[in-house]
C-alpha cells in the first residue's frame, strides 16, 4: 500500500507539472505568434529585459553547429537569421506547442527541419541521431518549478546531444538582476498568468544546474537575461 501511495503521489506530481508546462506554452497561438517578433524581439528584449536581440543572435552565430536542435522554437527567427557553418545544416525543432513548430518549420523550410513534439520535463518518447549543438532560448523561464526541477529538461534532452556538443541559450532571471519598472510589471504579469514561472530563478541556481551536468560553463548576464553555454557533459 505504501508503494502504491508513493507511485500515486509521483503520478499526481507529474500530472501537476505537466499541466503547468502546458500553461506556459499555451499562449503561443497563431495570433500571438504573428506578433511575437515585434513584441518580444523588437520591443521587450531591448527595452524591457535590456538584452538586445542582437546579443542572442551573436550567441547563435558563435555556437550553432552543422547539426543543430532548437528546443522551444518561438517563431524560428534566430534560425532564420543565424550563420550556420555550412549551407545545408541538419536542423531539428522540438517544442510542445504545435503552432510554434508549424510557424518555425515554415520559416526555415529551406533547411527541411525535423520536427519533434515533446514535453522536455518528461523522458523523450522518440529517438533521433544526436545533434552537435542545442539551443534553449527563452525556454527555462517558461518551465514550471524552480531551476533544479527545470534542469531535468537537460537530463531528458541528453540523448539528443552529441558527446562533443554544446548547449547554449538564454533565460530571464527574476532575482539578483536590476529590473526597470516595465520589467518588474511585465515579469509579475507573466508569472501571474503562468506564461513565466521564474519568480525564484537566479544566477547561482542556473550556474549550479549547468555545472552539475557540464564541465565547461560560461554565463553572461545582460540586463535580465542570462546567456549561457555549456560543454563536455559530466
Amino acid at each position: 500500500m505504501a508503494e502504491w501511495s508513493e507511485r500515486a503521489s509521483i503520478s499526481r506530481e507529474d500530472d501537476s507539472r505537466g499541466a503547468a508546462t502546458q500553461a506556459g506554452q499555451a499562449i503561443y497561438s497563431p495570433t500571438t505568434l504573428a506578433l511575437y517578433d515585434l513584441v518580444v524581439l523588437k520591443l521587450s528584449n531591448p527595452f524591457v529585459w535590456r538584452c538586445p536581440t542582437s546579443r542572442i543572435l551573436a550567441l547563435y552565430d558563435r555556437c550553432v553547429a552543422e547539426s543543430h536542435l532548437d528546443v522551444g522554437v518561438g517563431t524560428g527567427w534566430y534560425l532564420d537569421h543565424c550563420r550556420f557553418p555550412n549551407a545545408s545544416p541538419r536542423v531539428g525543432l522540438l517544442d510542445l506547442n504545435p503552432h510554434s513548430l508549424a510557424a518555425a518549420s515554415r520559416r526555415i523550410a529551406r533547411y527541411r527541419p525535423e520536427q519533434y513534439r515533446a514535453d522536455v520535463l518528461r523522458p523523450l518518447e522518440f529517438s533521433a541521431a544526436p545533434f552537435r549543438s542545442m539551443a534553449l532560448t527563452y525556454l527555462l523561464h517558461c518551465l514550471p518549478g524552480e531551476l533544479p526541477e527545470k534542469a531535468r529538461a537537460l537530463d531528458n534532452l541528453a540523448p539528443l546531444l552529441a558527446p562533443d556538443g554544446v548547449v547554449f541559450g538564454a533565460t530571464l532571471l527574476s532575482t539578483g538582476v536590476v529590473m526597470n519598472p516595465a520589467a518588474l510589471a511585465l515579469m509579475r504579469l507573466y508569472n501571474r498568468r503562468a506564461v513565466f514561472s521564474n519568480t525564484a530563478d537566479n544566477l547561482p541556481a542556473l550556474r549550479s544546474a549547468l555545472n552539475d551536468r557540464f564541465r565547461l560553463v560560461e554565463i553572461e548576464v545582460v540586463g535580465c537575461a542570462a546567456l549561457f553555454t555549456a560543454r563536455t557533459r559530466r
